[in-house]
């Protein structure tokens, strides 16, 4: 089968590689399509832990069971299927356990013609989802219902803030926000993307490139907010802390902008912030943010979409920062 492949960092190739039998409990999808994210961004440039050389990169995929191992469940031949890449989550729903990976390393993952993964792993594809809006779903919005919902408990009526709007979690946080009835604002460092989200649902967005804008968000939205998403850190989250309301939730799953340099701690208890570290979700996430988008009709936002022997040019379109929404992978 045709599969893409990190050789060495930084090295992508076109291959052809021996196709996957299943093993017991498994089952071999024949992928349609996929969809990338910054996590396999990372692991082509080598930062990121556990690396192995070759790798098929690719947590995100949907396609038709095509045959099943050992001990599966042959009803999922033919049937057109979504996968969960939250691998080993562990029996307690708050937290992930040392058995905890995601597909797409060290497992070879979805950038690839077939794939083999465990039943358990597999969920009827939403039917209202074409192929490349069905990839563009798992990880993204697994970690986005987590965050809002186990994680930040966020109501009907409440106000959020999305930082860095433009990537899958952001724009999936955006949609299921709207959906649940929250008032939702956004922050990006591009004006046409700030636009774009406000087309989506968005309330009002934040140029952070922009000097005060915190102070322009306190004002265009008075009492702040009841929760915050970040996936950023850095320099920038001392603003996100200013911004949350009392008794606010600071939810975050991701630090590419590295660890903030000051935590205002006195700030956090004296208006009794709760700081909320989130990643990916269990399989009761998983469920539910299937269900959500289900009931909803959510489609995900993809920006474009490529062959998969041109999935150079979706990395390198990853790289620049060019997409708004997914960047999905017609197999």
């Amino acid at each position: 089968m045709r599969a893409i492949q990190f050789t060495a960092v930084n090295q992508l190739a076109l291959a052809v590689v021996p196709a996957p039998v299943p093993a017991p409990g498994e089952v071999v999808v024949a992928l349609r399509a996929a969809a990338l994210n910054h996590r396999d961004l990372w692991i082509k440039l080598g930062q990121y832990a556990g690396l192995k050389f070759p790798c098929i990169p690719g947590s995100d995929g949907t396609g038709v069971v095509e045959s099943v191992g050992v001990g599966a469940d042959a009803a999922w031949v033919g049937r057109e299927v979504i996968i969960n890449p939250s691998f080993g989550w562990g029996a307690d729903a708050r937290a992930q356990g040392g058995e905890f990976n995601i597909l797409g390393l060290p497992r070879d993952g979805t950038l690839a013609e077939k794939i083999a993964v465990p039943a358990v792993q597999l969920a009827p594809k939403p039917a209202h989802l074409a192929w490349t809006e069905a990839a563009a779903l798992p990880l993204a919005g697994l970690t986005a219902h987590r965050a809002l919902f186990a994680r930040a408990r966020l109501q009907p009526g409440e106000k959020i803030l999305l930082s860095g709007i433009g990537g899958g979690v952001a724009l999936s946080a955006l949609q299921f926000a709207t959906a649940a009835g929250a008032e939702v604002w956004i922050t990006s460092g591009s004006e046409d993307k700030i636009a774009r989200a406000m087309a989506l649902g968005a309330k009002g967005g934040f140029n952070y490139a922009r000097p005060g804008w915190a102070k322009d968000a306190a004002a265009k939205a008075p009492g702040l907010f009841d929760v915050i998403v970040d996936s950023a850190g850095g320099d920038g989250f001392e603003a996100l802390i200013d911004l949350a309301a009392p008794g606010g939730r600071v939810v975050f799953f991701g630090a590419t902008r590295g660890n903030p340099p000051v935590l205002p701690m006195r700030k956090v208890f004296w208006r009794q912030l709760s700081l909320l570290g989130t990643t990916m979700g269990g399989p009761a996430d998983w469920t539910a943010m299937l269900e959500f988008v289900a009931h909803h009709r959510l489609k995900p936002v993809v920006s474009e979409t490529f062959p998969l022997a041109r999935a150079g040019d979706a990395f390198a379109l990853m790289e620049r920062g060019g997409q708004f929404g997914k960047i999905a992978l017609e197999i």
